[in-house]
């Protein structure tokens, strides 16, 4: 079922600006469609959906294709920022995912909650695009973004796509990116991270006060490991620490044994682990 508000009256020539070569349409004549319930998508306005509606509580608009022949399909990913999971289409997605997970500010996340329609300026055809992810911010901000599985420039479609996205996230206060993927190093360590994300791993063996204070100064992540007590019980506690950003470390290099650890700004902050993160 599709439910669409009245456009009665309206013109239906877009007029639009330029953005890198690219006709970019005003916001204001940008729709959004969202499932409002199971079976049921809403078609409003995008200026009325993004300051009405919560995206970070939506369910995906449309599902993520299955591609014969990929190694990589649609999966879930249990988020420690809201407690529950969110859905993935691709490898680099999952990968960003991790990256806002653990990011301190994030406290929503959801996957293709919102498709965008407008008319094209120039050849007069409505056009769709359904961004990969939404994530919302502790103090207000929202992120629309896409997960390219590389670093190239957006193209053809594509880009005309993120210009007209760009410009709609704009007009309301939102920010619409195209998600780079980061470096592998630095993939690999918080994808080995995310795997003590959960929260029973914060206290695991009561050993979470241990390691703290085994950090309360740069330290080797082995030798302070041993030193809250018996190494392979307290390295889930640590790892779950580093994950939250209660203890930190440079994750631009492989994390290993001489890994240097330190005092992170959440340390101590229970507001934050609320969700386990």
């Amino acid at each position: 079922m599709i439910i669409s508000s009245d456009r009665a009256g309206e013109p239906s020539a877009l007029p639009a600006g330029d953005l890198g070569g690219v006709p970019v349409v005003e916001a204001g004549r940008v729709d959004a469609e969202f499932a409002e319930a199971p079976g049921t998508l809403v078609q409003r306005r995008w200026v009325e959906t993004a300051t009405r509606v919560r995206l970070e509580h939506l369910a995906p608009v449309a599902a993520f294709p299955v591609v014969p022949g990929r190694r990589w399909g649609p999966g879930w990913w249990w988020s420690a920022t809201t407690g529950r999971h969110v859905m993935h289409g691709s490898q680099a997605m999952c990968v960003q995912l991790m990256v806002l997970d653990r990011d301190p500010q994030v406290v929503g996340l959801s996957a293709r909650p919102v498709r965008l329609l407008w008319r094209d300026p120039v050849s007069r055809k409505t056009l769709t695009w359904v961004p990969q992810l939404f994530a919302r911010y502790a103090d207000g901000r929202a992120l629309l973004a896409d997960c390219p599985a590389t670093c190239e420039p957006a193209a053809g479609r594509a880009a005309r796509a993120a210009a007209v996205l760009a410009a709609a996230c704009a007009a309301v206060g939102f920010t619409y990116r195209r998600l780079l993927p980061p470096d592998k190093v630095v993939a690999a360590n918080v994808r080995w991270l995310a795997g003590y994300r959960h929260p029973r791993h914060r206290d695991a063996g009561g050993r979470e006060q241990a390691v703290l204070e085994a950090f309360t100064s740069p330290r080797p992540l082995m030798a302070g490991a041993a030193a809250a007590g018996e190494t392979l019980s307290a390295l889930p506690v640590l790892y779950h620490a580093l994950w939250s950003g209660r203890l930190m470390a440079d994750l631009t290099r492989p994390l290993g044994e001489h890994t240097l650890v330190t005092p992170g700004p959440a340390a101590g902050d229970e507001e934050q682990e609320q969700h386990g993160r």
